[in-house]
């Protein structure tokens, strides 16, 4: 009888050890699991913020436009700053384009406003509608230099989510103002820069 005790107390202290063991492995895979998925969320956190993409304008339609643009992404913003030259004096509309080309003389291969939400055309912002490159105007001053400086949390650098991502579109820069009313595009008339938006 006590042979028989021994035997079954040895029998509960091996199931009881394997068990344990069991579940050391199963808290060490639950462990290697959220390690990958915090991985995984750095990653996807590094590539949506702390990003800068400098641009070159390049004149387009005989002008003698030149200038660079910067997009820098920090904190859920993205931020444009750009420095516009050889422009006439007076007020001249900006937008982003639809796609990331500026082979044409006369900047048309960018396509029209980058438009992922199909909206009408508008001013930023604005009750009404606006597209996602409708950035407005901007004012070149006397001696032919202009400066924007923009922001906003409905774009982002590279984040791979089509009614955000700027990189594959194109900067365009218009000889006219954007009225803020005409369909598709506010009337800007000529297109006198281009710039890739890429990495």
């Amino acid at each position: 009888m006590k042979t028989l005790n021994l035997i079954l107390l040895f029998t509960i202290a091996l199931f009881v050890s394997s068990c344990q063991n069991n579940d050391n492995g199963n808290e060490d895979t639950d462990e290697e699991v959220m390690d990958t998925e915090m991985t995984a969320d750095n990653t996807d956190e590094s590539a949506t913020n702390n990003q800068e993409l400098i641009i070159t304008l390049e004149p387009k339609s005989d002008s003698d436009l030149s200038g660079t643009a910067t997009f820098t992404q920090s904190n859920g913003q993205v931020h444009l700053k750009a420095t516009i030259n050889g422009l006439s004096e007076g007020e001249h509309a900006i937008h982003i384009h639809e796609t990331g080309d500026c082979s044409s003389a006369d900047g048309k291969s960018a396509g029209g406003h980058w438009n992922p939400t199909n909206e009408p055309h508008g001013k930023w912002g604005s009750s009404d509608g606006y597209h996602k490159g409708d950035i407005g105007n901007f004012t070149v001053d006397a001696n032919g230099i202009g400066q924007v400086d923009f922001s906003t949390d409905e774009w982002c650098i590279g984040c791979n989510d089509p009614q955000k991502d700027i990189v594959g579109k194109a900067l365009i820069i218009h000889d006219g103002v954007d009225d803020f009313t005409s369909q598709p595009s506010g009337a800007a008339g000529t297109r006198v820069g281009c710039g890739i938006i890429e990495k």
